[in-house]
């Protein structure tokens, strides 16, 4: 075995290897970037070394600057993790001629399934199930648009050196075909360096179940059965789960051999990952071989819950030349497990991926990097920055049980005591998905998020009432908590008062509509006090108007504006600190926990999570509005180009800009009618969140979807 390796990966993956390397007694060596400095990964490994630049392309892509690091540190091998250089053959060739050892892959079988269109050409010989499409050389735009037109859409047009949902683009008609295979030439360029595609015939109501398969350098393999990965947005994967819901034995068994077949038809060795589109008819199940990943997959914890087998400490044994540690015969599925991707992201804009900082982040009880009914596995802590130059993921939650209808439950749990604040983030999303009736029931296809969109964007799980009571009781909790060695009850923010009641007002702004709050009859009871129970909790009379924008009478004169009560009643609360809550309101008992920040009060209860802001009057001062005919970037990123030139008439929906973010394309369109005045940057350049792009000759202020 190993006694020390160089982990060239960052994040969650690295910390994961580093915690498998740490159990066996491995020295591990972390690599990292400018944005990494302060990452996790560098602090759980043994040594560290600066490495470049935040771009990729400056530090986690440089394999020279790698294999010298691990020359210079003493490291008998480099372990890729996934993504960055864990499926460049040409990095494991330079690995093995450097006389270190790739854990993984040759680079020979690397180059075989690395190309999706030469992979396909392998896997046909090998007797392994393809699905129509064309998989050759012949790159030509008009040609491939002839393919597509023959093998008839939908179509699906796929980077052929490409993975995890990058260069990808689904075509429903034939006019569409050339724009998006510029789109996905121009996303598999910036991802993989390849701009060559394969245009295959898209399934209908298609599932993505994946076999783990393993091989060693004495020619034995096995599979470690399989996963659904059916739940998809941007072609990226949500959620995952083992076994596949509705996969019997004999079916399993054919994915699992075809699967084998895969592997051995290129000599493979270590962890890789068959995947199959399954086409869904009304009596069968039909699968055909999509790709093979070389390498870890991110949702490999699944697999190792249902085996109870840790797939790392697999690659460091085959990759030191031992043999798998079991037989086919001897793998058996235990339970159930699924895995939630937690990702720094806004599903209601089209899922845009966010940057920020962690400024809460707290977890349900879990382990971590080990099989257990709940496990976490994350690349950050409270605190740490989620920057542009990488991907969006946060943390996966993996949770496992006898059952899937137990491991629903477990995991829905889990995500219900996960709370992030500071960025936006997908948790209360991944809630909706585990609760919709299509993902409870199993009936599961690539395009369950679309069909399932009424009850999965744009929802208010906590109601008005809810939301102002917990803002208001965190605002005073954090005051009282500031006040608490105060013995002048004047000076106190309880509002006492010798002779009469005291009233105090607050703003809110809930759902983009402007509210007043105003509380009276307020009784403060000591935390002390409130402890020995409901007889000493604090109240208040409670009165909330939504507030309606200056209308115009018959004259058009402008009269003032009108407000509504939309909330009366009397409210109990006990606070055991300034984020810990519990209410009593409209009779009934609810626990609540609560942050603030920039003056958002994000809530948390049971039913889920929603925020609110609540606003000092006294200290608050208008917020800027967007400058009419100005158009701002919604993330921090890189122009790809400019649809439009100056002087150019625009149309409401039309292309203006190409950003590109975390490695996915965003366009962004006009909101309305005019002329492009001026363009504020120029392709390639890099642009902050809000930067003005270009501006629009307009009436109406414009904005970006």
């Amino acid at each position: 075995m190993f006694s020390k390796i160089l982990i060239a990966n960052r994040g969650e993956i690295a910390c994961r290897v580093a915690a498998t390397a740490k159990r066996l007694g491995i020295s591990t060596i972390a690599v990292y970037s400018d944005a990494d400095r302060g990452a996790k990964h560098v602090a759980v490994c043994d040594e560290a070394i600066y490495l470049g630049g935040s771009a990729p392309k400056d530090s986690y892509l440089k394999g020279d600057a790698i294999i010298a690091i691990a020359k210079e540190t003493g490291a008998q091998a480099i372990h890729p993790g996934y993504g960055f250089l864990s499926e460049n053959a040409d990095f494991a060739q330079a690995c093995q001629d450097a006389g270190l050892v790739f854990i993984g892959p040759s680079a020979d079988a690397i180059r075989a399934m690395g190309g999706k269109s030469e992979s396909k050409r392998l896997m046909e010989s090998a007797g392994v199930p393809l699905i129509p499409g064309y998989h050759g050389d012949n790159q030509d735009a008009q040609f491939l648009q002839q393919q597509a037109d023959d093998i008839g859409y939908p179509v699906l047009i796929k980077a052929s050196a490409g993975g995890g949902g990058k260069g990808m683009r689904i075509v429903e008609q034939s006019s569409d075909f050339v724009d998006l295979l510029d789109s996905c030439r121009r996303e598999a360029i910036t991802s993989f360096g390849n701009d060559q595609v394969l245009v295959e015939k898209y399934a209908l109501k298609p599932r993505h179940i994946e076999i783990q398969v393993f091989g060693d350098t004495h020619g034995n393999y096995v599979h470690l059965f399989e996963r659904d990965c059916s739940v998809q947005r941007r072609h990226q994967k949500v959620l995952e789960e083992a076994p596949a819901p509705g996969v019997d034995t004999a079916m399993r068994e054919a994915m699992g051999t075809a699967a084998i077949e895969a592997a051995r038809a290129v000599a493979y060795v270590g962890a890789g990952t068959v995947e199959f589109i399954v086409e869904q008819r009304e009596d069968s199940m039909n699968f055909y071989f999509m790709e093979m990943n070389t390498r870890l997959q991110v949702e490999h914890p699944v697999s190792e819950a249902i085996t109870g087998v840790d797939l790392v400490e697999w690659q460091l044994l085959v990759a030191a030349g031992q043999p798998l540690p079991m037989a086919q015969d001897k793998l058996v599925i235990n339970g159930h497990a699924i895995e939630a991707r937690i990702c720094a992201e806004n599903p209601d804009n089209n899922f845009l991926p966010a940057t920020g900082t962690l400024f809460t982040y707290q977890k349900p009880e879990h382990s971590t990097f080990s099989i257990n009914d709940v496990r976490i596995d994350d690349g950050v802590r409270e605190g740490d920055v989620i920057s542009p130059f990488y991907d969006s993921m946060i943390a996966k939650l993996i949770v496992h049980a006898p059952t899937r209808e137990q491991a629903l439950a477990r995991l829905d749990r889990a995500l219900a005591q996960t709370r992030i604040v500071g960025l936006p983030n997908n948790v209360a999303f991944l809630r909706y998905i585990l609760n919709t009736d299509s993902f409870s029931g199993a009936n599961l296809d690539t395009a369950l998020i679309e069909r399932e969109r009424d009850v999965l964007f744009d929802q208010h799980p906590l109601g008005l009432s809810t939301l102002a009571v917990t803002a208001i009781t965190q605002q005073l909790a954090s005051e009282a908590t500031a006040q608490s060695s105060n013995t002048d009850p004047f000076s106190k923010p309880t509002g006492f008062r010798a002779y009469n009641d005291y009233t105090r007002s607050f703003s809110l702004v809930y759902d983009e509509q402007s509210y007043s709050a105003r509380i009276s009859n307020w009784h403060n009871a000591s935390y002390s006090d409130s402890k020995k129970g409901s007889d000493n909790l604090s109240s208040f009379s409670l009165v909330i108007e939504k507030e309606t924008a200056n209308m115009q009478d018959n004259s058009n004169i402008n009269v003032a504006a009108r407000t509504e009560t939309v909330y009366e009643g009397q409210v109990s609360y006990d606070s055991r600190d300034a984020h810990h809550h519990t209410l009593w309101l409209e009779g009934a008992r609810i626990n609540a926990q609560s942050w603030v920040h920039n003056e958002t009060v994000y809530a948390f209860t049971d039913g889920g999570r929603h925020e609110i802001k609540l606003i000092d009057i006294m200290a608050h001062v208008g917020e800027d509005t967007a400058a009419v005919g100005s158009l701002k970037s919604p993330m921090p990123g890189q122009v790809v180009s400019f649809k439009v030139a100056i002087g150019d008439t625009v149309k409401k929906g039309e292309p203006l800009a190409v950003i590109e973010a975390m490695k996915i394309e965003h366009t962004i369109t006009a909101p309305t009618d005019g002329v492009v005045a001026e363009l504020l940057f120029a392709a390639g350049d890099l642009v902050a969140d809000g930067d003005e792009l270009l501006r629009i000759d307009s009436e109406d202020i414009c904005s970006s979807k």
